[in-house]
């Protein structure tokens, strides 16, 4: 493997790593502040017992979250340092917000867990509120970064260099909305889904626990009430990428000639030298339909841009149906869950919906791996989409498999760890609450 595609697959491997926790960074706070918000509102001593343990959970996710993020910081600049000099000066101003929101995350969590018996009750729950909302802003600031290499502005790009440089503008460019809301939502529909995943496991095994009756119902809430909105989001991502990058979201379709009536297709197998996919389900005139609401609308298709500036096609095309089979999926259970509630209202004694919960739940991070991958490979072979090529950017330094693997070594310990830490949580079953939680 060449030294280019070491320093892409250690930069993919600390991304695929770091954005678990950076997703679970975003939710776990939300679900802790709902427990002691429910807590203050009925006095239920179960859930003040699981906002405890999901803050112990929140600090032990955000103390790996923020080391495998400096590596990714560090990164950047040793990997990408041509990105980083002409870049720099354009994204510093995202990277800097999330900086601040990082650190006032970091004093925040230390107020909540020491502060709970030296606060009053709201001000205690006003600074979960804090780490929570925190927590979004950080996730918000780095996406418009990433949003910015999808569709660069804020700039003049002449004689190699950028000039006239406005980073409001930059940040505010046309993919940051949908690439934050569609990201912000996945944080929140992949942690509600694994955590209720996780509790439905032990209520299969203590259906009459009230502790994790309570966290099933917290957990599922948020999942279920995001899910929708996220495949709304994803409907107006797709329209923003067919917009502002035509060709990644011809290799997201795997549509090779441009056409109205253009079909959608499922699965199959891209061909690039036929330029056709094989075997795939195709769905007549779907993708006119999904893009311009209406048939005869013209999608571009790859044939109209050069060979050499198509991304992996297969690559994108699977994995973006593999997100959205999954975002699908998790839609049909929360969907199961509303018609069992409206009937029984009884989620925990259903133990097929309990089997169906802890299947799909780890289907939220499946998704949001895989749109990563489409997001990052389908900019290929862009860093800076247009503007720059990433092997414009890599590092001229050679040797770069021994830090690659280094650092797959540091994330399978801190991956162990990690899930050593959450068992452990997890495994406690508060015995000692007792009190009979809401249906």
């Amino acid at each position: 493997m060449s030294d280019f595609l070491f320093a892409r697959s250690q930069m993919a491997m600390s991304l695929a790593f770091h954005i678990v926790f950076a997703a679970l960074g975003i939710g776990m706070p939300l679900l802790m502040v709902l427990a002691e918000g429910a807590y203050l509102r009925t006095r239920n001593p179960v859930y003040l017992e699981l906002s405890k343990r999901w803050a112990k959970g929140t600090a032990i996710l955000f103390a790996v979250g923020a080391v495998s993020g400096t590596v990714l910081s560090f990164e950047l600049g040793l990997l990408w340092p041509r990105f980083m000099a002409e870049a720099g000066a354009i994204i510093g101003m995202p990277f800097s917000l999330e900086g601040f929101a990082f650190f006032t995350e970091a004093i925040f969590i230390g107020v909540y867990l020491y502060g709970r018996t030296r606060l009053s009750p709201l001000l205690h729950w006003l600074a979960g509120v804090v780490v929570a909302a925190s927590g979004v802003l950080s996730g918000i600031f780095v996406v418009a970064a990433n949003a910015w290499m999808n569709a660069p502005a804020g700039f003049t790009f002449a004689g190699g260099r950028f000039t006239g440089i406005d980073p409001v503008a930059a940040m505010l460019n046309p993919a940051t909305l949908h690439e934050v809301l569609h990201m912000t939502l996945a944080a929140f529909v992949a942690t509600g889904f694994a955590v209720a995943g996780v509790h439905a496991f032990y209520l299969l095994r203590t259906p009459a626990s009230p502790f994790h009756r309570c966290a099933l119902g917290l957990a599922l809430g948020l999942a279920g009430v995001c899910i929708p909105l996220q495949v709304a989001s994803g409907d107006l991502s797709a329209r923003v990428v067919g917009r502002f990058q035509p060709a990644k979201l011809a290799a997201m379709e795997a549509l090779y000639r441009t056409q109205e009536n253009a079909p959608l297709i499922l699965g199959g197998i891209p061909d690039d030298g036929a330029r056709m996919t094989r075997l795939g389900l195709t769905i007549p005139r779907g993708l006119s339909l999904l893009l311009g609401d209406s048939p005869g609308t013209r999608v571009t298709g790859l044939e109209a841009f050069p060979r050499a500036n198509w991304p992996d096609v297969r690559i994108v095309h699977w994995s973006f149906d593999l997100m959205v089979a999954c975002g699908f999926a998790m839609l049909a259970v929360a969907g199961w869950s509303v018609w069992l509630w409206l009937r029984r209202r009884r989620l925990a004694e259903h133990r097929r919906f309990l089997r169906a919960l802890v299947a799909a739940g780890p289907l939220g991070f499946l998704a949001i791996e895989a749109g990563w991958v489409v997001t990052e490979v389908g900019r290929q072979p862009w860093i800076i989409y247009g503007v720059m090529r990433t092997r414009e950017a890599v590092t001229p330094v050679h040797g770069i498999a021994v830090p690659f693997a280094v650092f797959t070594g540091l994330y399978a310990f801190l991956g162990v760890a990690v899930f050593s830490l959450l068992r452990g949580q997890f495994r406690e079953t508060a015995g000692t609450v007792s009190t009979t939680p809401p249906a």
